[in-house]
């Protein structure tokens, strides 16, 4: 049985015993009430009696008299009493309904009445089951029937028949019955409505079947890797775990049928406060308004959050025909983008020295064949030349200025990439790097940051046309050390950033410069060193003048870091 089922029954026996409790206590008190106004009613036509003069004399002579036979009948008519009797000191009757049982005894006991007391009781007499009252009667000269030497004469007892008691008693059960059918309508039919209620809120699920499901939910939701959020019809975000709180840096942790604060209201939050691109929040706000069918959504990569790079994965959900809302999951993608921009750099890097391999090995054949071919002058003037210019002959302007042996030949090795698309690769002037780079990591950190500079400071030089007047596209790359950092200015010839964006806004939107995500790692990956990133100049202000870009690397020379320990 359906735990909704048992609740409504359990309901309805409630409702039912209620109303049968009810109704017997109202009747019983009913029952009561008639009694009593048929006893006080008895009492007050047998004080009435007990003090008519013809009574109080006739009692007191104790000797029977028509007059209070009459006296009696006529009470009896009057009142609607079953009887009137009157009674001397002895309890004889000296007036009786039945005039066969005038002068016998009493069938009941008369006692109390004779000690001045006032008797209500429901007795058994000869004329059957009745209310009956007694009350004393004094003799016509007792004026002082207050004193406790006064002794009354006789007595007068009225009563009432049970059923002229009872004539209101169907009508009062009646009523009682009709308020306890009512009531009980109405509990039936606000269980049933209740019941209706709670399979809609609950979307017909029992309450065994929601603790399941909460479990599971929470299983779920803090057994994945995954940020998960739960966002309503309305937009407004009701669940959200740990993962996602992280990566979308919310203000605090939601749990089942709960969420963490992220607006300053403390409310609930809402998509626009999850921190996302506006693309993907526009289209997420479609697919709420709009709604798809079962399993289709939308899917965001390289979406660029606080310095993450996420991949973000929307899909409604819907029961029996309902739109319920849409659970977006979000991925981290950060360390696997920098993971495949470091094997990039490493690719880079491995092609640039087996060109560097091969032209050396080149350079070192032609060096022995003119040694052995006897021209020694020659072949020394060869190598000088070869120790001048280095291994290779990158197409790397410049490259002179640079001492440092990693930065010449990856530089070199950009040059010639950026050759092959039209963009000559530069060494600005004020160049100056002292020591190699040697520091744990430093290679690894500063190929990465580096190339992803380069690499978008030739793409933004390939997005103008070439100009008329001949001048090149070009990207230049200024390296100076201070110290045991790298500082790094990287400038290009494009039309530099989008003009119309705020004024310090962060560059990683920018869609010429990368679409932002190398910018965000290189950015993370810096800030992890303890150094900067920057915007130096947006660029744009004149023709062949782009964006221009700043970085700074710590501790990227080791042997400067040894000689301030010395």
């Amino acid at each position: 049985m359906r735990f909704s089922t048992k609740v409504l029954l359990l309901q309805l026996l409630t409702v039912v015993a209620v109303v049968a409790v009810c109704s017997g206590i109202f009747a019983w008190l009913s029952v009561g009430r008639l009694k009593q106004e048929a006893m006080s009613s008895a009492v007050s036509i047998a004080r009435s009696v007990a003090e008519d003069p013809q009574v109080r004399s006739g009692v007191a002579t104790g000797d029977p008299d028509r007059g209070l036979v009459d006296l009696a009948a006529g009470v009896e008519t009057r009142t609607g009493a079953l009887f009137v009797v009157i009674t001397d000191a002895d309890g004889i009757r000296l007036a009786h309904p039945d005039p066969a049982r005038i002068g016998h005894r009493v069938s009941t006991d008369h006692e109390a009445a004779l000690r001045g007391d006032e008797v209500m009781a429901w007795e058994t007499g000869t004329l059957g089951h009745s209310a009956r009252a007694k009350v004393p009667v004094y003799a016509p000269d007792d004026s002082a029937r207050n004193v406790a030497d006064s002794a009354p004469v006789g007595e007068v007892s009225v009563g009432f028949r049970r059923a002229s008691v009872f004539d209101d008693l169907p009508l009062v059960l009646v009523g009682v019955g009709a308020a306890g059918a009512t009531a009980l309508v109405i509990g039936v039919v606000a269980s049933v409505l209740m019941r209706r209620r709670w399979e809609r809120l609950t979307l017909g699920l029992q309450p065994e079947e929601l603790v399941q499901l909460v479990r599971h939910q929470s299983a779920v939701l803090d057994g994945v890797e995954e940020g998960v959020l739960s966002v309503n019809p309305d937009g407004g975000v009701e669940v959200f775990n740990e993962v996602a709180s992280r990566l979308l840096d919310l203000g605090s942790v939601g749990s089942v049928g709960s969420v963490g604060s992220v607006g300053g209201d403390g409310g609930q939050p809402s998509l626009g406060d999850l921190g996302l691109p506006s693309r993907v929040v526009v289209a997420l706000r479609e697919l709420e308004r709009q709604g798809s069918p079962a399993g289709e959504g939308v899917s965001f990569d390289n979406v660029v959050v606080g310095g993450r790079v996420l991949y973000v994965d929307a899909r409604p959900v819907t029961r029996a025909g309902r739109h319920l809302g849409t659970v977006i999951v979000v991925r981290d993608r950060t360390d696997l983008a920098a993971l495949s921009r470091r094997l990039g750099t490493v690719q880079a890097m491995g092609s640039t020295l087996r060109v560097q391999r091969h032209e050396f090995a080149n350079r070192i054949h032609a060096a022995s064949g003119l040694i052995d071919a006897g021209r020694v002058d020659d072949a020394r003037a060869f190598l000088r030349d070869m120790a001048d210019r280095g291994p290779v002959d990158f197409p790397l302007r410049g490259a002179e200025l640079l001492g440092e042996p990693f930065l010449q030949s990856f530089l070199g090795g950009k040059a010639m990439e950026a050759g092959e698309r039209g963009v000559a690769l530069r060494v600005g002037e004020e160049t100056l790097v002292l020591d190699v780079i040697d520091a744990p990591g430093a290679v690894e950190d500063v190929a990465t940051v580096l190339g992803n500079l380069v690499d978008n400071a030739v793409t933004a030089a390939l997005s103008v046309d070439v100009p008329e007047d001949g001048a090149d596209r070009w990207a230049e790359v200024t390296a100076m050390q201070d110290g045991a950092s790298l500082t790094l200015v990287v400038a290009d010839s494009g039309a530099g950033l989008d003009s119309g964006r705020a004024h310090g806004a962060d560059p990683g939107d920018d869609a010429v410069h990368g679409h932002g995500i190398g910018l965000t790692l290189s950015r993370e990956l810096v800030a992890r060193r303890g150094g900067a990133l920057w915007l130096i100049d947006r660029g744009g202000g004149a023709p062949g003048h782009g964006a221009v870009f700043g970085v700074r690397l710590p501790g990227v020379f080791a042997a400067d870091d040894r000689e301030e320990q010395q």
